[in-house]
Parts: structure tokens; C-alpha cells; sequence
């Protein structure tokens, strides 16, 4: 629906499509993505010119919706401690222990404009199949004494387009600088050491994001290398970064 709305309307109206939940989810290369009631699910659309810092790097787009996603929780006063984190290169966690969400981007060029479809979802009620994000809200304040009131998915969907307008604008601003202090103050992977290709494969520590939103791995004797999100992942259990 979406697909076709955004070629339709003026530039400058904004599209984004909610559903309570979906039956036909989709996650990156193909796989299922289960959405069930309680979740915040949209699809975003969003025009980037080409000739843009953001343009140029049309990668750094899902880091920018990770941190937004984790900003909406954490820049509330009062929920800056809830430990809600980024996993390179799409993925909302709790600490680096269990996903709660992921983002899905996919652009078209047309001209000299990206119209970009940013599909994002984040489960806020279900204590199943893993844990959410209120869950760690109840948990905070059984620990610290608190009162903090449970989040709403609407609440969470506004918040989180309002934080990724703002990145957008720093990014165009400034470029990756202006964004890359926030997102590695939330993510799981500082100062990590990991295998890559196998589980006998050369160990490598996780250096950063390069310019294009990359990951960056320094090899023992290798130097430092970029990983290319769309031909690797990361399998969090066995500390592995594989190729798909």
C-alpha cells in the first residue's frame, strides 16, 4: 500500500502506515518476522536527496532507526537507565542478552531522490516469546525503587519518528560525527573480540562503524577491515560474525 501511496503524494507530506499487527511480517534476507498484538509496528516513508551527506551513505539509514528506537525509550526523564541497546546493524536489544526488535530499509532512486521505506517493529507488551521492553520497565523498578509507568506503541512509534527526524537533520548537518557518539553510547558491541567466517575462524576485535556505515574489524596482523552488512550477520550465541 505504501509502495505505491508515496510516488503519489507531495514531497512534502509525510506516510507512515501502523498496524496493530501484521500477518505477512517480513525480516532481512527473506525471513518471517512474527508480529503479534502488543508490538509497535510501522512503515515509514522517507525522501533523502541523493546529493546529501545521508544521500551518500544511504547504509547509515537503519543505524539511524536502531538509535531512534532506543533514544524514544531513554530520553524520557526519568527512563534514561532502562537498558534497551543497538546491535549492528538492525537490531533492538535488551543489554546483549535478547532481541526485542529490528529495523527493515529499502530504497528506490528515482532521479536524483531516494525514496526510502523504513519498516520497524519493537515488542512493548509481550512477556512472550522473549521479554519487552515494559517487562524491563516492571524489572528497573523492582530494582531501584521506581515508579515509572508502562509505555504505550503509539506512544513509541510517535516518539521514535520524531528522535529519526532530528538524527536525519544532525546527520545532513554534520555526517556520521554528528551521530556516531549517541549510537555507540547505546551499542552491545565495545570492545568485543569475535570469530569470523567459522567457529575455528581468525579472531577479530570490533573496532566501530566507518563512513558508510560499515563494521569495522581489526584482524590480528590484517589491519583494520570493513564488514558489509548486507553479505554478513552476526550470530550473538556463538560470538560468530558469519557470511549469510
Amino acid at each position: 500500500l505504501i509502495g505505491r501511496l508515496m510516488f503519489e503524494l507531495p514531497e512534502e507530506m509525510g506516510l507512515i502506515a501502523v498496524a496493530v499487527r501484521q500477518t505477512q511480517g517480513k525480516g532481512r534476507g527473506g525471513n518471517v518476522w512474527l508480529s503479534p498484538v502488543g508490538c509497535a509496528l510501522s512503515t515509514l516513508h522517507i525522501s533523502i536527496p541523493l546529493h546529501s551527506n545521508l544521500g551518500q551513505r544511504i547504509p547509515f539509514i537503519q543505524h539511524l532507526v536502531s538509535l531512534a528506537v532506543v533514544e524514544a525509550v531513554r530520553s524520557i526523564p526519568g527512563y534514561e537507565d532502562i537498558d534497551l541497546r543497538v546491535k549492528w546493524p538492525n537490531d533492538i536489544y535488551y543489554s546483549d542478552l535478547m532481541k526485542l526488535g529490528g529495523v527493515l530499509v529499502n530504497s528506490t532512486l528515482l532521479e536524483t531522490t531516494f525514496h526510502i521505506l523504513i519498516g520497524f517493529g519493537f515488542n512493548v507488551n509481550n512477556s512472550n516469546p522473549t521479554i519487552c521492553i515494559n517487562d524491563l520497565i516492571a524489572k528497573f523498578n523492582k530494582e531501584e525503587g521506581t515508579e515509572l509507568k508502562p509505555l504505550s506503541a503509539d506512544c513509541l512509534i510517535a516518539r521514535t519518528v520524531t528522535v529519526l527526524e532530528r538524527l536525519i537533520d544532525i546527520f545532513q548537518e554534520k555526517g556520521p560525527n554528528g551521530v556516531l557518539p549517541q549510537y555507540y553510547k547505546y551499542w552491545i558491541h565495545s570492545g568485543k573480540q569475535v570469530r569470523l567466517h567459522h567457529e575455528e575462524g581468525p579472531l577479530a576485535w570490533i573496532v566501530g562503524i566507518d563512513d558508510y556505515g560499515y563494521l569495522q574489524v581489526h584482524e590480528e596482523g590484517k589491519g583494520v577491515e570493513s564488514v558489509h552488512p548486507d553479505g554478513n550477520s552476526f550470530d550473538m550465541l556463538r560470538n560468530l560474525l558469519v557470511p549469510k
